[in-house]
């Protein structure tokens, strides 16, 4: 599987942008997709994903990012709204098999990221 991770900009505090994943290579609707996101000088640390059992985010994230899927399209996309300072970022896009995990070793492929920047 081969991911492509886009649509990462500046933005100012409030702002939306919206991110997207798309993969390549096997049969995308049997894949969880995770978002991961590394800030300056920190780990990399879990925003949601996506699998057969639903949607999770970070607590840092609920209720002001979502994530959806296009099987058509083999892409899933990052809605993030309400966007603070603290959210900048590069934003990874991962896989793995059926199920989601909050943890970034259990992710198998993984997208180059894209960068997020929100100015206050």
């Amino acid at each position: 599987v081969q991911l492509q991770a886009s649509g990462g900009g500046l933005v100012q505090a409030g702002g939306s942008l919206r991110l997207s994943c798309t993969a390549s290579g096997r049969t995308f609707r049997n894949y969880a997709l995770g978002w991961f996101r590394r800030a300056p000088g920190k780990e990399r640390e879990f925003v949601g994903a996506i699998g057969w059992s639903g949607k999770i985010y970070a607590d840092s994230v609920e209720g002001r990012f979502t994530i959806s899927r296009d099987n058509a399209k083999n892409t899933v996309y990052l809605q993030m709204d309400s966007l603070k300072p603290e959210d900048a970022a590069v934003y990874y896009c991962a896989s793995r098999d059926r199920w989601y995990s909050r943890n970034e070793r259990d992710y198998l492929y993984w997208g180059q990221g894209t960068l997020v920047t929100v100015s206050s």
